[in-house]
Protein backbone atom coordinates (compact mmCIF):
# COMPACT_ATOMS: atom_id res chain seq x y z
CA UNK A 1 0.00 0.00 0.00
CA UNK A 2 1.33 3.33 -1.05
CA UNK A 3 1.75 6.01 1.88
CA UNK A 4 2.23 9.07 -0.12
CA UNK A 5 0.70 12.15 0.67
CA UNK A 6 -1.27 13.29 -2.16
CA UNK A 7 0.38 16.17 -3.12
CA UNK A 8 -3.42 18.46 -4.27
CA UNK A 9 -4.86 17.53 -0.70
CA UNK A 10 -1.82 18.79 0.69
CA UNK A 11 -1.62 21.84 -1.51
CA UNK A 12 -5.14 22.48 -1.01
CA UNK A 13 -4.80 22.39 3.08
CA UNK A 14 -1.71 24.74 2.43
CA UNK A 15 -3.99 27.20 0.20
CA UNK A 16 -6.91 27.44 2.38
CA UNK A 17 -4.49 27.50 5.75
CA UNK A 18 -3.18 30.43 3.75
CA UNK A 19 -7.00 32.33 2.66
CA UNK A 20 -7.95 32.10 6.51
CA UNK A 21 -5.07 33.54 8.13
CA UNK A 22 -5.08 36.61 5.28
CA UNK A 23 -9.00 36.99 6.52
CA UNK A 24 -8.24 37.71 10.00
CA UNK A 25 -6.34 39.83 8.45
CA UNK A 26 -2.87 37.94 9.99
CA UNK A 27 -0.52 38.73 6.96
CA UNK A 28 2.31 37.45 9.34
CA UNK A 29 0.20 34.38 9.90
CA UNK A 30 -0.05 34.19 5.89
CA UNK A 31 3.22 34.66 5.44
CA UNK A 32 4.13 31.18 7.21
CA UNK A 33 2.37 29.79 3.68
CA UNK A 34 3.94 31.34 0.89
CA UNK A 35 7.66 31.22 -0.57
CA UNK A 36 10.21 34.04 -0.63
CA UNK A 37 9.94 35.26 -3.83
CA UNK A 38 5.88 34.86 -3.52
CA UNK A 39 4.24 36.72 -6.60
CA UNK A 40 0.21 37.79 -6.33
CA UNK A 41 -1.46 39.15 -9.35
CA UNK A 42 -4.39 41.05 -7.89
CA UNK A 43 -7.34 42.03 -9.85
CA UNK A 44 -6.97 44.68 -12.50
CA UNK A 45 -3.57 43.32 -12.66
CA UNK A 46 -1.91 45.19 -9.35
CA UNK A 47 1.13 43.55 -8.52
CA UNK A 48 2.23 42.56 -4.97
CA UNK A 49 5.11 40.53 -3.16
CA UNK A 50 3.69 39.68 0.67
CA UNK A 51 0.28 38.83 2.38
CA UNK A 52 0.76 42.76 4.21
CA UNK A 53 0.47 44.69 0.92
CA UNK A 54 -2.86 42.98 0.05
CA UNK A 55 -3.91 43.17 3.78
CA UNK A 56 -2.57 46.73 3.34
CA UNK A 57 -4.99 47.11 -0.09
CA UNK A 58 -8.28 45.51 0.88
CA UNK A 59 -8.27 47.85 4.17
CA UNK A 60 -8.51 51.23 1.34
CA UNK A 61 -10.82 49.35 -0.70
CA UNK A 62 -13.36 47.36 2.14
CA UNK A 63 -14.35 48.04 5.78
CA UNK A 64 -14.00 44.33 5.99
CA UNK A 65 -14.41 41.43 3.93
CA UNK A 66 -13.96 37.82 4.09
CA UNK A 67 -14.39 35.13 1.93
CA UNK A 68 -17.26 32.20 1.48
CA UNK A 69 -14.99 29.69 0.41
CA UNK A 70 -17.08 26.81 -2.25
CA UNK A 71 -14.79 25.04 -3.88
CA UNK A 72 -11.31 24.37 -3.73
CA UNK A 73 -9.75 22.41 -6.28
CA UNK A 74 -6.50 21.18 -7.51
CA UNK A 75 -4.84 19.48 -10.45
CA UNK A 76 -0.93 18.01 -9.85
CA UNK A 77 1.56 18.79 -12.73
CA UNK A 78 3.71 15.62 -12.56
CA UNK A 79 6.44 17.59 -15.22
CA UNK A 80 6.83 20.12 -12.41
CA UNK A 81 5.62 18.92 -9.35
CA UNK A 82 3.56 21.97 -9.05
CA UNK A 83 0.15 21.70 -7.90
CA UNK A 84 -2.71 24.51 -9.47
CA UNK A 85 -5.35 25.19 -6.97
CA UNK A 86 -8.37 27.11 -7.39
CA UNK A 87 -10.57 28.42 -5.23
CA UNK A 88 -13.74 29.89 -5.60
CA UNK A 89 -17.01 31.04 -4.01
CA UNK A 90 -18.66 34.74 -2.63
CA UNK A 91 -16.86 38.29 -0.56
CA UNK A 92 -18.71 39.44 2.11
CA UNK A 93 -18.40 42.12 4.22
CA UNK A 94 -19.08 45.94 4.25
CA UNK A 95 -17.85 48.98 2.20
CA UNK A 96 -15.92 51.92 3.46
CA UNK A 97 -19.91 53.58 3.67
CA UNK A 98 -21.47 50.95 5.94
CA UNK A 99 -23.16 48.96 2.94
CA UNK A 100 -22.90 45.30 3.10
CA UNK A 101 -22.31 42.91 0.43
CA UNK A 102 -22.49 38.87 0.31
CA UNK A 103 -22.69 38.25 -3.38
CA UNK A 104 -19.44 39.40 -4.85
CA UNK A 105 -17.69 36.25 -7.07
CA UNK A 106 -13.99 35.68 -6.66
CA UNK A 107 -11.84 33.54 -7.81
CA UNK A 108 -7.79 32.92 -6.68
CA UNK A 109 -6.15 30.64 -8.74
CA UNK A 110 -2.52 29.53 -7.28
CA UNK A 111 0.72 27.71 -7.86
CA UNK A 112 2.07 25.70 -4.90
CA UNK A 113 5.51 24.47 -5.09
CA UNK A 114 7.41 22.70 -2.57
CA UNK A 115 4.61 23.12 0.37
CA UNK A 116 4.94 26.83 0.10
CA UNK A 117 2.50 29.09 -2.71
CA UNK A 118 4.38 30.64 -5.11
CA UNK A 119 2.12 32.54 -7.09
CA UNK A 120 -1.99 33.45 -6.73
CA UNK A 121 -3.64 35.52 -9.22
CA UNK A 122 -7.01 36.75 -7.85
CA UNK A 123 -10.70 37.82 -9.35
CA UNK A 124 -13.56 39.13 -8.19
CA UNK A 125 -16.61 41.52 -9.09
CA UNK A 126 -15.22 44.45 -6.97
CA UNK A 127 -14.83 46.88 -9.40
CA UNK A 128 -18.73 45.71 -10.83
CA UNK A 129 -20.16 46.65 -7.79
CA UNK A 130 -18.42 49.99 -7.54
CA UNK A 131 -19.03 50.78 -10.90
CA UNK A 132 -22.56 49.63 -10.76
CA UNK A 133 -22.82 51.73 -7.47
CA UNK A 134 -21.39 54.93 -9.14
CA UNK A 135 -23.82 54.59 -11.89
CA UNK A 136 -21.58 53.53 -14.54
CA UNK A 137 -22.08 50.01 -14.78
CA UNK A 138 -22.80 49.45 -18.81
CA UNK A 139 -25.16 46.93 -18.49
CA UNK A 140 -27.06 45.56 -15.36
CA UNK A 141 -25.68 43.52 -12.59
Amino acid sequence: MDHTPDPTTAAIAIVEAYLERSMVPDPEGARAYVSDDFDITFTGGRKFTAPEETSAFNAKRYAWVKKKFLRTDAAYDPATGDVHVYNTGYLYGEWPDGTTFETNRYMDSFVVRQGQIVSTQIWNDSAEILLHKAGLAEAPL
